[in-house]
């Protein structure tokens, strides 16, 4: 196993590594909606937020030579699923066709009380 630490994604905020490689697998860390320059949360409707943390997941995946199309899986929380249809929308347009599978579940609150977090598993190909 190898730690992953990508300079321009936002810092962990707690005691984690924005990814683990495995053999041929990347096993992101969820990824909050956190302008990596400012640190703070960035957006305050679920598009704008979903958008960021898909930015991030990007950055991260970057970072180890990969993209969204490298993606086999995400977990997906929402504070709320009456923002699902929301997130729905912003994630399908940033995956451009690509269909990795995928979980959704509603949580009590997210780290920042972000309305969304993303993880997901990656391919090196």
């Amino acid at each position: 196993m190898e730690a992953v630490f990508v300079k321009d994604a936002p810092d962990a905020i707690g005691p984690y590594c924005h990814a683990m490689k495995a053999g041929d697998l990347l096993f992101c860390s969820g990824q909050a909606p956190i302008d990596p320059k400012t640190m703070k949360l960035e957006g305050i409707t679920i598009e704008e937020q979903t958008r960021r943390v898909l930015s991030n997941l990007s950055i991260v995946l970057a970072g180890t030579g990969l993209s969204l199309k490298n993606v086999i899986k995400t977990t997906v929380y929402l504070k709320n699923m009456n923002d699902f249809p929301g997130m729905n929308k912003v994630y399908e347009e940033i995956f451009e066709g690509h269909k990795p599978s995928r979980s959704t579940v509603a949580v009590k609150q997210n780290p920042l009380d972000a309305l969304v977090e993303i993880e997901c598993i990656a391919e090196f190909q």
